[in-house]
């Protein structure tokens, strides 16, 4: 079945227009919306609120359901990733990617095994599976099976990564022809990625440096710098060491050897390996494994304790990151600590050193400022997404069971100093058991950008019949003043 072809340009401005500020622009915009005062009450499995409007939104704002696993599986000529016997971990869609077109959404599915990849044609209003593990990984049999699915990017060669998060063995795979049919994808393990519990995976803007954390309550910050330009299979690794951090990198950011100690500041981006890749670590940094602690194991995933062994500074759970520009025309990294419930920012100073700081806090990051307050907490900060301006938005780990909703929080840095002068309440989820994930904007419509609802209780078939499940949602922003900051910039 074809939906009705969408119109998908922003209103008042072209799309080129402002995907050419985007290349220039660093964060800092005014909010284009009046923030929410409180989080949204979560409603029942299958309630038509699910179906027809998940979210709270400010004015004019609109949302759209592209596709979900009830609309899917209901089609013969669609596919997506079930797997049986694990409820709402069944699907898992998490952290989408566009392709450069903005006709294609890359799903990764973030479950226990038999993890793979689907990828939704807004054209066509067609989802397939590209491939998905044999599920091998239930019995400890990883040899043609994947897990935790949970970052997804595309690459300056218009690949595919994805990355094994907490199940599976923290490998980085790579669709070499993403746009192929189901039978000639081809997928290969980027063995020259160290081996951690994978979220964030970001390339620097020239494309020749790929960040990527290690979600872990002691997880280290890290970067591969390919030793030729767009060739991913041969690089040198670094971890982030905060020049005066005296803690112990191995334990947890919160234990008694943490509390205290300094990880903001200068910092220095330390090697793990040589411009070959070659290990300088007694550890193997591409150690296959599972994402334990190393303290107690000896066959943890080898990126976690070489970062240790350079005193690698320790965060709690460091998730999805962003990179953009300041205002001093470095590049910066921005990556959310959910135990912390803090977003940091990463300033590159030069190729050895980088600035950390604290981008915002439940704690100490004002709430709606100049608007009316808000009820809502930052809770359990996990995703990130970035719009054409360079504005970066934080999207929560939650609901998972309370009964207020998850919300999408937009980081204000109005002067781009990598510091938000207030985070301000842009939207919430309520649907039941979910979390949303994957906000992403298209690359083509600066205006719009999607968001997927996750692990929702509808997606549990045996508790929920005919459940609606995971889903994929469209926004649009081009009736709020999102067109007019471009003559901000």
């Amino acid at each position: 079945m074809l939906k009705k072809v969408r119109t998908l340009m922003t209103a008042g401005v072209t799309a080129g227009a402002v995907a050419a500020s985007a290349s220039v622009a660093s964060a800092g915009t005014p909010p284009f919306f009046v923030p929410l005062t409180e989080s949204a009450p979560v409603t029942a499995a299958n309630s038509d609120e699910e179906m027809n409007q998940p979210w709270i939104t400010p004015a004019n704002i609109t949302q759209e359901n592209l596709t979900s696993m009830d609309e899917i599986e209901g089609d013969i000529g669609q596919s997506v990733v079930r797997v049986p016997g694990v409820g709402r971990s069944a699907s898992m869609w998490d952290m989408v990617a566009f392709d450069p077109r903005g006709r294609y959404v890359f799903i990764p599915h973030e479950t226990p095994f038999g993890a793979g990849v689907s990828r939704y044609d807004m054209r066509r209003d067609e989802t397939v599976t590209l491939f998905a593990g044999d599920q091998g990984g239930a019995e400890g049999d990883w040899t043609a099976d994947y897990a935790a699915f949970d970052p997804s990017t595309f690459t300056p060669n218009k690949t595919l990564l994805l990355a094994e998060e907490w199940s599976g063995e923290g490998r980085v795979l790579e669709v070499l022809n993403p746009f192929a049919s189901p039978a000639g994808i081809q997928v290969r393990e980027l063995e020259s990625i160290a081996n951690v519990a994978h979220e964030g995976l970001r390339f620097s803007a020239d494309g020749k440096t790929l960040y990527f954390v290690d979600e872990w309550r002691s997880g280290s910050i890290y970067k591969f710098v390919m030793a030729k330009p767009r060739d991913y299979t041969r690089g040198q690794t670094f971890v982030l060491v905060v020049d005066a951090f005296d803690g112990n990198p191995a334990d947890n950011y919160n234990d008694d050897s943490n509390v205290g100690a300094t990880r903001t500041g200068a910092a220095t981006w330390v090697p793990i390996t040589d411009p070959d890749g070659n290990p300088l670590t007694s550890v193997d940094p591409f150690r296959n494994g599972p994402t334990n602690d190393p303290r107690a194991n000896d066959d943890t995933r080898g990126g976690r304790p070489a970062a240790d062994e350079v005193n690698g500074t320790p965060y709690g759970r460091p998730e999805d990151m962003e990179i953009g520009k300041l205002a001093s025309g470095n590049e910066v990294m921005y990556f959310a600590a959910t135990s912390e419930r803090t977003i940091y920012s990463v300033e590159m100073l030069s190729d050895s050193q980088a600035m950390v700081r604290v981008a915002a806090s439940d704690a100490d990051t004002p709430k709606n400022l100049g608007f009316a307050p808000t009820t809502g907490e930052l809770n359990s900060p996990d995703n990130l997404a970035q719009d054409a301006f360079g504005n970066i938005y934080i999207i929560e780990d939650a609901p998972n069971g309370s009964s207020t909703g998850g919300d999408i929080w937009f980081l204000r840095d109005t002067d781009s100093d990598g510091v938000a002068e207030s985070v301000d309440h842009f939207l919430s989820i309520r649907v039941a058991g979910s979390e949303a994930t994957g906000m992403i904007f298209n690359p083509r419509r600066p205006s719009q950008f999607v968001v997927a609802v996750q692990h929702p209780s509808s997606t549990d078939l045996d508790s929920v019949p005919s459940g609606f499940g995971d889903a994929l949602w469209l926004f649009d922003l081009s009736k709020t003043s999102f067109v007019e900051l471009r003559d901000e910039k």
